[in-house]
């Protein structure tokens, strides 16, 4: 009797399955109800295979977030100039021709002051070395810092040397950027501005203090090469981000704080609130009367410069 019911019993589950499956698909075999796969959904099956897929990808390394310190900016020395400064013993005013001034000394009674030797990061910023470096040498033209000024000095925080512009009359030299000097695109790099102002000696090329005769600036052709150099005690975060670090004093940083001593111009407090209340009505004549603001009332300059040849690159030193 078994063996006639038992087809009997088998033929509901078989229709029970066509009617909740497609009907190409054929019925589990007794032998094949072991198998997990004949028990599995197709639904499932897409979630098992996707999920099998997701497993066998390889997870991706996480970004870094802004915990994460950066890499600190290469501050290899790659190269080394001097700087030779030399002072007058008074703010000289002379009638000498302009081309003159571009080969003499301010005055002939010069005393010496001493040498300063700066490393340069070639490898952070090769365009603003580069340039800083012809400056120094005159490789590209006969202009070079020769025979120009310190022209401010602002005490306790840094001096500025470099400036472009007409010839004063305490006698320094005219300076022009030579035409050979290339376009300074790292001026508008964030790279660039990565080192602070931090200690005494540091030497960055002047943006937010460039104070270049405007005439001088429009022009196509301009380049920026007026530099400053960090005098001390402190450090001065306001340079910081505005103005590109490009080296430091190796040797001679007691030079430096020997013209940083240097006496300056310093208007009266009633003239200061004048040139404030001018500038606050857009009056430009308040600009141009700031100009001999901390200007040093001894000619302070620079009596020759040039490139010290450097055997390998070394790292940047430590200074106070």
């Amino acid at each position: 009797m078994s063996g006639h019911h038992s087809p009997q019993l088998r033929h509901p589950i078989t229709l029970r399955y066509l009617h909740h499956h497609h009907h190409h698909q054929k019925p589990p075999s007794s032998s094949s109800s072991s198998i997990p796969t004949s028990n599995t959904s197709p639904k499932r099956r897409s979630l098992l295979l996707l999920s099998t897929t997701l497993i066998s990808l390889p997870v991706p390394a996480p970004l870094p977030s802004s915990s994460t310190p950066l890499p600190p900016p290469d501050t290899t020395i790659t190269d080394r100039v001097f700087l030779d400064f030399s002072i007058c013993p008074n703010y000289l005013r002379t009638d000498r021709a302009q081309a003159e001034a571009q080969y003499l000394p301010p005055c002939p009674d010069s005393q010496p002051m001493g040498r300063v030797v700066l490393g340069l990061y070639g490898k952070l910023v090769p365009i603003t070395v580069s340039n800083f470096k012809s400056m120094c040498t005159g490789s590209t033209s006969s202009a070079s810092y020769k025979n120009t000024l310190v022209h401010k000095i602002l005490p306790g925080q840094y001096l500025l040397a470099g400036r472009q512009g007409k010839r004063d009359n305490n006698g320094g030299a005219e300076l022009r950027a030579p035409p050979g000097l290339a376009r300074n695109l790292e001026t508008v790099d964030s790279h660039a501005f990565s080192l602070e102002h931090n200690r005494p000696g540091v030497v960055s090329l002047c943006l937010s203090e460039n104070d270049d005769d405007e005439g001088i600036q429009m022009d196509p052709g301009y380049r920026n090469v007026e530099f400053l150099i960090t005098t001390g005690p402190g450090p001065c975060p306001q340079l910081d981000g505005k103005n590109i670090v490009f080296g430091a004093v190796l040797e001679g940083l007691d030079v430096v704080t020997a013209i940083a001593a240097v006496p300056t111009f310093k208007p009266a407090e009633r003239i200061r609130q004048l040139n404030d209340f001018a500038e606050f009505i857009g009056d430009e004549r308040a600009q141009m009367g700031r100009t001999m603001w901390n200007r040093p009332l001894k000619t302070v300059y620079i009596s020759d410069c040039g490139e010290l040849m450097v055997a390998k690159p070394s790292l940047s030193p430590s200074l106070p």
